[in-house]
């Protein structure tokens, strides 16, 4: 049986996935099994699944393999390879992607970016329709491949571009719908709200069905921005998501103060904070008051942690001092959801990056030593960020949509130390086609 003919009806056996994946109750039909070592460290569980008409409908542990009719059913054998959701990148800018070659940040400093998409969006006027259309098409065929089912997009919004944006991103979520869920984020300075433009900009976010965001900096008015912009969103029943705190500076505290806000509002939807960095730079106590107060307003995090550590404490000429990344595993520990992401992918915010969140999870458990144990953190790229985009089908629960990927390898240390580009991507059961993009499709754009 291969993978590129599935039928309707077919069993994946001999696979290992992630107890936090597997209902308790079928993990309690394994405990008398005697475990190999890296199971037990790995908490992977050896299990075989049922795929019916595009949903999962069968999970059993490995030992009883008997019980799989492999004389009328066809068989897929796992060989003991790692089985994940598809995954569900919650920060990414796909209005920025793919622009290095054209607009590089040589410098590869903050300020470097900033003027870098400044230059290619408004001094140039390179984002036209087509060109967003393509270059953002260019980044969800990529994530598409890679095995991504769930994106949120952030999105400038100068008022000379964010018409062609909105209508770009308008069309695109509606091409990609049976295959991507999409999600927008105005991308603004939080001041911009609190004007009669922004008010009108609100409803044409409300209008597209997106998200409400902005940069969020500490500056005397943020708390009366901020209130603006929740008394925006509470009226059009819409959720928030800022940029929070991207920088190495102790005193910056814009997350604190949004997790203050929401409380003092009572704020009902959800909010997600990216980047939140300088957590990471300022004192324990400090640190741990805002984790509570973030937990209490049941505000989500997203860590950025390749863009961050590429951008924060850049010098020239000096080895950066810390990795830019937020405090993941204390924020977890707390009880936070936290989710990893993508964020920039060949712009000048950061120069490389593939849509792939395999990656970005490899990248991620490096950098914050999320390994021994690996313990749940899977779930930081696949159902964690999907329950904080308002999903619910990412995982891998009897009755979901068996929307997979299949790894050869057998544990993390295999599953982190090669990119696994002979991954096996299912989508309602069926194996997609996995070839990336050529770059040579927007040389034309450069």
């Amino acid at each position: 049986m291969t993978a590129t003919s599935l039928p309707a009806h077919y069993w994946i056996v001999n696979a290992r996935i992630p107890n936090c994946f597997i209902d308790r109750s079928i993990r309690e039909q394994n405990l008398d099994l005697p475990l190999t070592p890296t199971l037990e460290r790995d908490q992977l569980f050896p299990c075989h699944l049922e795929i019916q008409h595009g949903k999962i409908t069968g999970i059993l542990p490995s030992v009883r393999i008997a019980e799989i009719p492999t004389e009328s059913l066809p068989i897929i054998d796992g060989k003991q390879g790692m089985i994940t959701p598809c995954f569900a990148d919650l920060h990414t800018h796909l209005d920025k992607g793919h622009t290095w070659e054209r607009n590089p940040n040589l410098d590869g400093t903050f300020q470097g970016a900033l003027k870098g998409i400044y230059r290619d969006c408004t001094e140039q006027g390179n984002w036209s329709y087509d060109d967003l259309y393509r270059r953002m098409e260019f980044g969800l065929k990529c994530s598409y491949a890679h095995g991504t089912k769930a994106i949120r997009t952030h999105l400038d919004c100068p008022p000379h571009q964010f018409q062609t944006t909105f209508q770009v991103f308008r069309e695109l979520r509606e091409k990609w719908k049976e295959k991507i869920t999409l999600q927008a984020v105005s991308l603004v300075q939080l001041s911009y709200f609190d004007t009669k433009e922004g008010e009108q900009f609100a409803d044409a976010i409300a209008d597209l069905g997106a998200i409400m965001g902005g940069i969020a900096h500490m500056i005397p008015e943020l708390d009366r921005y901020l209130d603006r912009i929740l008394t925006l969103a509470t009226e059009r029943h819409l959720n928030l998501d800022f940029h929070a705190d991207e920088n190495n500076d102790p005193s910056s505290r814009t997350l604190h103060r949004i997790a203050e806000a929401s409380l003092r509002h009572n704020f009902a939807s959800q909010i997600v904070c990216g980047h939140c960095c300088s957590l990471a730079v300022q004192d324990r106590e400090t640190a741990l008051e805002t984790i509570a107060l973030v937990k209490d307003a049941r505000v989500g995090i997203v860590s950025l942690p390749m863009c961050n550590l590429y951008l924060q404490d850049r010098v020239a000429e000096r080895t950066p001092r810390w990795r830019g990344v937020t405090l993941v595993r204390e924020l977890d520990a707390a009880g936070v959801s936290v989710a990893l992401s993508s964020d920039n992918c060949r712009d000048p915010f950061y120069g490389f990056g593939d849509h792939d969140l395999l990656q970005v999870f490899s990248m991620g458990t490096k950098i914050s030593h999320l390994d021994t144990p690996y313990d749940n953190w899977i779930e930081s790229v696949t159902s964690r960020p999907a329950a904080l985009m308002g999903l619910d089908e990412v995982g891998l629960g009897l009755g979901q949509p068996a929307d997979l990927v299949l790894f050869k390898a057998r544990c993390y240390s295999e599953l982190l130390s090669r990119p696994q580009t002979d991954r096996l991507v299912l989508r309602n059961g069926i194996a997609i086609d996995t070839t990336l993009p050529d770059y040579a499709e927007l040389d034309d754009l450069l």
